[in-house]
């Protein structure tokens, strides 16, 4: 049975992912259940699971070490990811694989019987 998340991802990080200029999602906490696939929900105005990829990699660092072992794929500038990990002193990177963007997006409801989508992710 294969591990996956739905992860929340606001349509400029989701859509860099499949255009393939993000190959890391940053996170500040990781799902505590070991996880292979990522179906990923594209925010408001978007609202629907745009696509999905596998997870090739967890980096674990500081924020610093984590920004000079990504940035040529991060996907975000130096000043949104030091932003996003302010007062953080461990950081994570997702390492993107084999993403695959659907042909049509899908519901929520599709992968939750709950309408709310996830605050950072959930199990599915």
């Amino acid at each position: 049975m294969k591990k996956r998340v739905l992860l929340s991802i606001h349509p400029e990080y989701a859509n860099a992912i499949f255009s393939g200029k993000k190959g890391f999602e940053f996170r500040r906490v990781l799902p505590k259940r070991t996880v292979h696939e990522v179906f990923v929900y594209a925010t408001a105005p978007i609202s629907r699971v745009i696509g999905r990829f596998l997870i090739e990699e967890i980096y674990e660092g500081t924020p610093d070490e984590l920004w000079k072992r990504t940035e040529p794929l991060a996907g975000v500038s130096k000043e949104k990811f030091d932003a996003y990990f302010e007062g953080k002193r461990i950081a994570f990177a997702i390492k993107v694989s084999d993403p695959i963007l659907f042909s049509r997006p899908k519901p929520l409801s599709t992968y939750l019987t709950s309408k709310t989508p996830p605050q950072s992710f959930c199990y599915i």
